[in-house]
This record gives structure tokens, sequence and C-alpha cells, in this order.
């Protein structure tokens, strides 16, 4: 049986403002990063595809 899902933790002052602080800020990307993330994720996308294909057909 699953376990039931906590409560989403509510911050308040210097942690709240932080956060809101990191959450504003633009994290930049450099064209060779963006590169590697997107090449990784057709990777994942094409295993999920192949994984999917493979269990129709054993079934």
């Amino acid at each position: 049986m699953a376990r039931p899902i906590k409560e989403t933790p509510i911050l308040f002052g210097e942690d709240a403002r932080r956060f809101v602080e990191r959450m504003n800020q633009v994290r930049k990307e450099t064209p060779e990063e963006r590169e590697r993330r997107l090449a990784d994720f057709e990777l994942g996308m094409k295993m999920l595809d192949l994984g999917e294909r493979t269990k129709k057909k054993s079934v």
C-alpha cells in the first residue's frame, strides 16, 4: 500500500526571501550546454520509445 503524501512545507522569513530571490534569477546556458541537454533529451526519448516497442512485442 502507498505511503501518504506529506504536506508541502511553507517558507517564512529569510528562507522565503532567499527562495523568491533564487527563482527570479535567470540561469545562463551556453550554446554547448544547450546542445548537450537537447542531445541527452533526444537519447532519453529514443530509449523510452525502444522500451515501449519492445514491451509491445513481448505481450
